[in-house]
């Protein structure tokens, strides 16, 4: 077909037999542009017919030998414009098509430089970018680390020294110290997971734990129950699945966060946690019992921790609804999807 540069049985092409038809063409005028000048001037030579041949008939070998055919295109056109009364024509035509073949070969070769070029700028650039961000989270786990966990680790010294050291202390007040103790703990543990996941220059040995999950929950809710003293249930219904750890994180996180903000803002408050699994949705409830008329304008409850909850479960393509409970109290329901993992 027309326009191809070979074909697969290896024949060839009718733009590798162009500079052939052309030198054919091309050394036909010349040839007759030579015997031409030598019948007008009655003296025959050589010279022009063989400076006719040199000047043309190398252009056959235009795409394998390019800037060879230039030089003798060119040598050959330059003698003939010595001996000749005019510039033949056939040759100038040869020049210019070997020149034009040269120009075309520089400009494609010049825009596979800059095409490499600015490739290798647009790496460098995204490189720059990910060192700066590396950097920056290695600066911001230094700060977490440096001040954050300062302060958590005095909390639980504190807590544990109040605790052992004074005297007469009542039981009530020596279990608040105590919980008081491993809530900090246990912050200044997931701090520190966080810490490990944001500096990517931390040794592969270090020990990390593993994300929190629905397995975690029982403990969870444990843990609460026995710093406040209130009663507190885990209920689960329908068909138990194993699901994606994302959102059994968000799920324990989202628990975690109500059982806090039942704790600070509803104390002594009987609180339920409900886990719902159906077919493609897992319904996430923590209610407390609290005073009526707590709802989100309460301080606290529209913070930081709803912020994240509702950032986590859009995440994960769910829905959050947080607000004043029928009746009384606060409710927290989120509908997660229950991918599978």
């Amino acid at each position: 077909m027309p326009g191809r540069r070979c074909t697969q049985n290896g024949d060839v092409s009718p733009r590798r037999d162009l500079p052939v038809l052309l030198a054919a063409v091309l050394t036909g005028l010349a040839l007759w542009e030579a015997m031409a000048d030598s019948v007008t001037e009655q003296a025959p030579t050589l010279v022009p017919l063989l400076l006719a041949l040199a000047a043309t008939v190398p252009v056959a070998f235009l795409l394998s030998h390019t800037l060879t055919v230039l030089t003798t295109c060119v040598a050959a056109t330059a003698l003939a414009l010595l001996t000749a009364d005019r510039p033949p024509v056939a040759s100038m035509v040869a020049v210019a098509c070997a020149a034009g073949v040269v120009a075309v070969r520089l400009l494609r070769r010049a825009r596979s430089e800059a095409g490499h070029r600015a490739a290798a700028r647009t790496s460098v650039s995204e490189s720059l970018v990910e060192f700066a961000a590396r950097g920056e989270r290695v600066r911001i786990a230094r700060e977490l680390h440096d001040v954050v966990a300062h302060h958590l680790s005095m909390i639980s010294v504190q807590a544990d020294a109040a605790r052992l050291t004074t005297p007469g202390m009542p039981d009530l007040g020596a279990r608040r110290l105590a919980a008081i103790g491993d809530t900090a703990r246990a912050a200044l543990t997931e701090m520190r997971r966080l810490v490990g996941v944001l500096r990517e220059d931390a040794p592969e040995s270090e020990s990390r734990l593993p994300q929190p999950g629905l397995a975690e929950l029982t403990a969870l809710v444990d843990e609460a129950r026995a710093a406040t003293g209130s009663s507190m249930r885990l209920i689960v219904s329908g068909p138990v699945a194993a699901l994606d750890p994302g959102v059994q994180l968000t799920t324990y996180r989202i628990v975690q966060e109500a059982l806090t903000n039942a704790r600070r803002h509803a104390p002594g408050a009987a609180v339920d946690v409900v886990l719902h699994y159906d077919v493609d949705t897992l319904r996430v409830r923590v209610r407390d019992n609290g005073p009526a008329g707590a709802g989100p304008a309460t301080p606290g409850r529209t913070g930081h921790g709803l912020v994240g909850m509702r950032e986590r479960v859009a995440m994960l393509g769910g829905t959050l609804h947080a607000g004043p409970a029928p009746g009384c109290g606060f409710l927290v329901e989120a509908d997660l999807p229950a991918v599978t993992p």
